[in-house]
């Protein structure tokens, strides 16, 4: 009789457990089931934001870095159009590049560091036959027997140079700016420590009772322009002196022509040759016969062979527009926001203006970080989920031997 009591008791035992708590954990655990499943679907959610979230930042910071250009060249248009107002004198000449210095890092004897540069290489005074009557070169006067007549574009310092056919005829206050001019890198060169060098030439007239009296010019040191794109990494805060192409991981600078005129590999940028002369692009044809000279030259614009999207994105900068989007390049699929340069001037008129910026991240690497965050976000609800259930099980189990020692203590009697 006692022995049948005991078994209703613990019947009765399992039913009370089995009610009170088995059903509600069971519940618990169901619900927690739910949220992992669920947690999928907010993880796919966060991916996406935090997708967009760097795309938008490289993409501001991309519109960001056009501005700085933009308002870095309507200053040099500032400085020679004051330039304009100051004596015509080798000493006055000399003070005013002098005093237009900014920082500059510089690579010497294996050390890196930062030296305070002369802006402008160059600045002339020029009268209206051609014939130079001012001109200084790297902070100091040329002599006047060194003076020569840039009307013809041979005695010009790249031998090709029509900056003064192309200023004469301007109105006053108009400027004229040059493309970047300088003599093109081989790879073999720029393995070798070679960078490229040279001047982007701001113009504008000068006017006596006569009328049209010379012109005036600033040639400014295009290393001031290229630092904008060479010292930045889209996806970090800190400058660096050289960003490295081979990450995929950098930014570069397109003219208004789509020449590439900066980029971590200088033997990509647009150059002259010794007689002054454009070098030759790459394109479909010639494309391997380049590669193998090391003479990569770019012209974004002939690029479609490549990826029909290069072309692309210089068609809609050329309108103004800002973007983002996914190109192929060299082997590797790279996320590119670009933003126009919104620099104008006589020979440089809106929408196209100077040309455009762009920021660069490969896409695989892109795509790693991404996933480093979900692989997180799922490391650590498994590592939450496997405390939960262990602490469900304890629970059930030391509920379990507390009720049956209660019932036997006869706490549990009808």
């Amino acid at each position: 009789m006692l022995e049948t009591i005991e078994k209703k008791r613990l019947v009765t035992l399992g039913v009370v457990y089995f009610l009170i708590i088995v059903i509600p954990l069971a519940v618990t655990a169901f619900v927690i089931a739910s949220g992992m499943f669920k947690l999928k679907a907010i993880e796919k959610k966060a991916l996406d934001v935090i997708d967009q979230k760097t795309k938008g930042e490289i993409q501001t910071r991309t519109i960001y870095t056009a501005d700085e250009v933009a308002n870095f060249l309507n200053a040099c248009k500032r400085d020679l159009l004051i330039a304009t107002m100051i004596p015509a004198t080798n000493d006055a000449y000399k003070k005013y590049v002098a005093e237009t210095k900014k920082p500059l890092w510089n690579k010497e004897g294996g050390e890196i560091q930062q030296t305070l540069t002369l802006v402008y290489k160059e600045m002339s005074l020029i009268d209206k036959n051609g014939n130079e009557k001012i001109k200084i070169i790297d902070g100091e006067a040329v002599p006047a027997e060194k003076l020569v007549n840039v009307s013809n574009p041979a005695n010009t310092t790249y031998k090709t140079e029509d900056y003064f056919a192309k200023t004469k005829f301007l109105k006053s206050g108009d400027v004229y700016v040059s493309p970047v001019t300088g003599y093109a890198v081989s790879r073999a060169a720029f393995e070798k420590g070679e960078r490229f060098s040279g001047v982007i030439r701001f113009a504008t007239p000068f006017f006596s009772k006569e009328g049209f009296a010379g012109i005036i010019t600033l040639g400014l040191d295009y290393r001031h322009l290229a630092k904008f794109t060479d010292q930045l990494v889209p996806t970090q805060t800190e400058k660096v002196f050289e960003s490295d192409a081979s990450t995929g991981n950098y930014a570069y600078m397109i003219d208004n022509r789509n020449f590439l005129i900066s980029h971590p590999l200088d033997y990509r940028i647009v150059g002259l040759d010794a007689d002054g002369r454009t070098v030759p692009t790459v394109n479909a044809q010639n494309a391997a016969e380049l590669q193998r000279k090391g003479e990569e030259a770019l012209d974004i614009s002939q690029l479609g062979f490549m990826d029909p999207n290069l072309p692309a994105i210089a068609k809609e900068a050329a309108k103004g527009k800002s973007g983002i989007t996914i190109y192929k390049f060299a082997g590797l699929t790279k996320l590119v926001a670009y933003a126009p340069i919104k620099f104008y001037a006589s020979n440089l008129p809106p929408p196209a203006g100077f040309g455009w910026i762009a920021l660069g991240v490969e896409i695989e690497k892109y795509n790693q970080a991404l996933l480093k965050v979900t692989g997180d976000i799922e490391k650590e609800s498994r590592e939450w989920t496997a405390v939960v259930i262990l602490v469900l099980v304890v629970f059930m189990i030391i509920v379990f031997f507390i009720m049956l020692t209660l019932m036997r203590g006869g706490l549990l009697k009808k």
